[in-house]
């Protein structure tokens, strides 16, 4: 059996691992102090889909050159991705106890430094797709026919490196560079239309040479065919999610960018969260 055949059944159901991503993300937060969880919330889907359905790993070999390579360009949704590579075996579920405790390798936003299943380092916005898109264009150099992978948040669109790479990756036709922008509408402070407003969204993706798929970002089975699709020439996959998704307080909840769940507010997520992921 493959390493992706055997992910795959051992996440016979990706909406029970988006749950855990969840629960983690929340004790996580809550236990550090720390900032982000309705932008982890909002991605916990994607998350899921991508380890469970989608990507080639191997959790003993984290290094394996045929893996595929995944970049969290919204690097503040580091503890995401902590969350789903301990639940796919990368580490132990207790290391997420230390998220961003003095001295923890599993810093707010996300590193590599010293955590397996980790490729790139990011925070600073705008840099993820660039660097992905080199990963992309060396691996076509190099004959290799993994993919690199880059979700994006819809507010690091406002920032214009992502336009250069967005030009340069139909240029060089890279194929194999998937990007999905979680797009929850709102960042930071504010609402994305009322910073800096995006749309015509997928006319300028389009307009770049780009294909492009919408699609429900936390309806997995939506995910799953578009995540493994294969197109002629690189693919966006915009995902509509919802910030703060499967805690109610915290949806569409421009506060939950930054607030940490404490107190009431904790035992309220967590007893929402513990009656199951979303029918």
């Amino acid at each position: 059996m493959s390493k992706q055949d055997q992910a795959a059944e051992d996440l016979v159901d990706t909406r029970q691992l988006a749950n855990r991503i969840r629960k983690h993300a929340v004790t996580m937060t809550h236990l550090g102090m720390s900032s982000h969880v309705g932008s982890v919330l909002s991605i916990a889907d994607i998350l899921a889909v991508l380890y469970g359905r989608v990507m080639r790993y191997d959790n003993q070999n984290p290094d394996w050159e045929n893996r595929d390579r995944f970049i969290l360009s919204k690097g503040h949704a580091g503890a995401g991705v902590y969350a789903v590579l301990a639940e796919c075996g990368f580490f132990s579920l207790e290391t997420l106890e230390t998220h961003y405790a003095d001295g923890s390798n599993l810093s707010g936003h996300i590193s590599h430094k010293d955590v397996p299943g980790v490729e790139l380092s990011t925070g600073s916005l705008g840099h993820g797709l660039p660097v992905a898109a080199g990963m992309a264009l060396a691996a076509k150099k190099q004959g290799r026919n993994h993919r690199v992978i880059c979700l994006m948040s819809d507010g690091e669109c406002d920032e214009g490196s992502n336009w250069e790479a967005i030009l340069f990756i139909p240029h060089h036709q890279l194929d194999n560079l998937l990007v999905v922008v979680d797009y929850n509408k709102l960042q930071s402070i504010e609402s994305v239309a009322n910073t800096l407003e995006l749309e015509p969204f997928i006319d300028k993706w389009r307009a770049f040479n780009w294909n492009v798929q919408e699609i429900n970002g936390h309806n997995h089975l939506e995910l799953e065919k578009a995540l493994n699709s294969r197109v002629q020439g690189p693919l966006c996959v915009i995902a509509h999610t919802t910030k703060g998704k499967g805690v109610s307080f915290m949806e569409n909840s421009v506060l939950w960018h930054y607030r940490s769940p404490q107190g009431d507010e904790y035992a309220r997520a967590m007893h929402e969260l513990e009656s199951g992921p979303d029918a």
